[in-house]
């Protein structure tokens, strides 16, 4: 059975290129959102996560809310082991699949079928699996003729499609999201929010941030509320949302 869990996760995150006196006391200032202090070194370090302690398990469809800069994605990234924590731990059981830039990995000077390639790779697939669903995605992103062509002829909506396509035929046990992904036209909406809905229904475990609450109420069974890097509340949807809405 899936899992992933924190205990005691703290992260601070240096910031090196603060050097002018101007700039420093700008970054300090924002001390009032999130922890920001210095180092022996005189380096700016920001506490972005402090002392999270959560567990998700399978069956769990968690929705991440609170204000820009809470440490929502800060969040997600820890989870997906971009960042380790300062302190405490992360463990997991299950395949984790970080949907946090569904563009990450794909080259200018390649085709579309390459790039196909080269996003499954980086998403964990293996070769069988790129070439067992290359033709699928193919179809999905509507793309036709222009799969042969280099990405840097492709228009920006052109390239959403085919790192959607690609990103959605992943299998995952624990999925990651980071806000719905916008993907052109009506007609290819209805299609993407199909598959991502059926991509969520494959994963045991979806965390997704996003400030869509109605969204929220319809696709998660908790919530976790992060404000400050910290841990607010977390529970049942309907009452973790209505009390993030009552105080914004």
């Amino acid at each position: 059975m899936a899992y992933i869990e924190l205990k005691g996760a703290t992260l601070d995150l240096p910031i090196y290129d603060v050097r002018g006196r101007s700039l420093k006391k700008q970054v300090m200032r924002l001390g009032r959102r999130n922890t920001i202090a210095e180092d022996n070194d005189g380096v700016v370090v920001v506490r972005a996560l402090d002392n999270i302690d959560v567990r998700f398990e399978s069956g769990d469809r968690i929705g991440l809310i609170g204000p820009n800069g809470a440490g929502k994605s800060t969040l997600l990234r820890t989870l997906a082991g971009i960042y380790s924590p300062s302190v405490g731990t992360v463990n997991s059981e299950g395949k984790i699949v970080p949907l946090l830039d569904i563009s990450l990995g794909m080259d200018e000077n390649s085709t579309g079928l390459q790039n196909i390639r080269l996003r499954g790779l980086l998403l964990g697939m293996t070769d069988e699996e790129i070439r067992t669903k290359q033709q699928e995605i193919a179809e999905f992103c509507e793309l036709g003729d222009y799969l042969d062509l280099p990405l840097r002829t492709y228009s920006s909506g052109m390239r959403v499609r085919l790192a959607f396509a690609v990103s959605t035929a992943v299998d995952a046990e624990i999925l990651l999201l980071d806000e719905v992904m916008g993907v052109g036209d009506a007609s290819f909406m209805h299609k993407a929010k199909d598959r991502l809905e059926d991509l969520h229904s494959r994963a045991e475990i979806v965390v997704l941030a996003m400030h869509a609450n109605a969204e929220i109420r319809r696709v998660c069974n908790k919530v976790l509320w992060m404000e400050r890097g910290r841990v607010r509340a977390f529970g049942p949807v309907e009452e973790v949302v209505s009390a993030y809405e009552a105080q914004v």
